[in-house]
Formats: C-alpha cells, sequence, structure tokens
C-alpha cells in the first residue's frame, strides 16, 4: 500500500502509488485501508485531509473502472445479438 514518510519534523505528507500503478483491485483494497484509517480518528487533521484526498481518488478511479468494465460488457452482448440475428436470418 501507500509508504509512510516523515520527516524530522513530521510535516512530510504521506507518499502513495500513483492511480495509473495500481490495478481494480488494488485501487479498491487501498482504499478500504484508507476508510479503516480514517475511522480511528488518531491523526492530525492535514494527516486526515490527505488520506481523505487519497480516498475520493480511490473512489472515482474505482468507479471509472466499474464504469469501463460495464460498458465492455454491454458491447460484447450487443456483438453476440448482433451475430444472432444474423444467424437467425440465414435460416
Amino acid at each position: 500500500m501507500a509508504q509512510n514518510g516523515t520527516a524530522a519534523n513530521g510535516t512530510e505528507q504521506q507518499k502513495f502509488r500513483p492511480l495509473e500503478q495500481l490495478s481494480y483491485e488494488q485501487a479498491r483494497d487501498e482504499l478500504i485501508e484508507v476508510v479503516r484509517i480514517l475511522e480511528l480518528g488518531q491523526m492530525s487533521l492535514d494527516e486526515s485531509l490527505n488520506y481523505w484526498e487519497r480516498g475520493e481518488e480511490l473512489a472515482a478511479y474505482c468507479e471509472d473502472y466499474l464504469n469501463g468494465a460495464s460498458k465492455r460488457i454491454e458491447q460484447a452482448l450487443q456483438q453476440r445479438e448482433a451475430r444472432n440475428a444474423e444467424t437467425d436470418g440465414e435460416g
């Protein structure tokens, strides 16, 4: 998941992997972990905001991924229906 980078003064923000390097499953799992961390409520406001922003990014990424998967399924079904219609028309 994320790598925690802390400077001597504790001001360095959490380091997260770029979204484009994550599979859907990795993004979903990280989102679950971010929610767990936020629910603990044991961070500073800045740290909490950083995790909240990451959670929003991950949620949007997962939603876009699922929307793309739905479109692919719809296209495959339409292609199958078109092939079936062609086959039915031949007989």
